[in-house]
């Protein structure tokens, strides 16, 4: 029987243990904030930004809100991102993803104070992964590769030694999450395939999960699927509708390969709904590694 990984009950349970943790802290006086930066109007940054916010009001964290127009300056983005750092309400704060195309993404990304970098993307952080074989470092971790792993720990899906096939290569998830699932304590073989590999079909056939973030509706089609593996959608696209008249967001992953797999989380309301917790949660946790300091 094929499993729906369900994110967004997954997400709820995670949000309400966030809750107490966040009620714990003010307590003692601590108040965590999360911080956005939202460079112009891209629906899809808009209406992530948007629930974010949305998520903090339910556990309680404060809501930081910093918003630039698309045509701001280099300049002016790094100004706005040293305000967060010296911001004392924030705990932690995350620059949306992309960028305008003429600004230096790794520079801006580069200025975070690595304390709180809440989406563990800064090189400092991400070196803290690369040297950790066993268990987590105390620096926060990459959101969606976290969110990943945490919703196939819920579903019950065992990772050790299975071969894990991850398409697509951007600093989101693709050339991270190959990372975290190679540590011991999960201990999967990671092929990571990209723009470059001759024959994508020949390495999802042989995995047992197949993690697509590529970014192209309904690039995993059925033929490329073993039978019961287990698929993960993180890739969004907007697709228009010209029945409802409205543009939809699509997977990467074929609805139509869901009879063949053994479990797999729906786009939209899987992987989505388990970045936004794990952004939550590496703010919580900053906090408290802050108290206990």
């Amino acid at each position: 029987m094929t499993v729906k990984l369900d994110g967004k009950a997954a997400a709820a349970a995670i949000k309400a243990d966030l809750a107490d943790r966040v009620a714990r802290l003010k307590e003692h006086g601590v108040a965590p904030g999360l911080g956005t930066l939202l460079v112009g109007a891209d629906p899809g940054s808009v209406r992530y930004v948007a629930g974010k916010h949305a998520d903090c009001g339910q556990v309680g964290i404060r809501s930081i809100r910093r918003d630039l127009p698309a045509d701001a300056s280099e300049a002016a983005i790094a100004d706005a991102v040293r305000s967060l750092n010296e911001d004392p309400a924030c705990t932690g704060f995350i620059v949306q993803l992309p960028l305008p195309a003429d600004v230096d993404q790794d520079r801006i990304i580069g200025l975070i104070d690595p304390a709180k970098d809440a989406d563990g993307m800064h090189p400092a952080n991400l070196g803290e992964l690369v040297l950790h074989l066993d268990g987590w470092p105390a620096t926060p971790l990459p959101c969606t590769p976290r969110g990943v792993i945490a919703l196939l720990e819920r579903g019950g899906i065992d990772l050790d030694g299975k071969e894990v096939c991850v398409l697509g290569r951007g600093i989101t998830i693709g050339r991270t999450i190959g990372l975290m699932l190679a540590r011991r304590d999960i201990n999967a073989t990671v092929t990571l395939c990209h723009t470059g590999t001759r024959d994508i079909a020949a390495h999802t056939r042989r995995a047992d999960v197949i993690v697509a973030a590529v970014g192209s509706a309904g690039f995993v089609t059925p033929d490329m699927v073993a039978e019961g593996a287990v698929l993960v959608d993180v890739g969004v696209s907007r697709v228009w509708d010209g029945q409802a008249g409205r543009w939809r967001i699509k997977g990467d992953v074929d609805p139509a390969c869901y009879p063949k797999s053994s479990a797999y989380t729906p786009n939209p309301g899987g992987v989505g709904p388990m970045t936004r917790a794990m952004l939550l949660e590496n703010v919580v946790s900053i906090a408290e590694r802050r108290l206990t300091a």
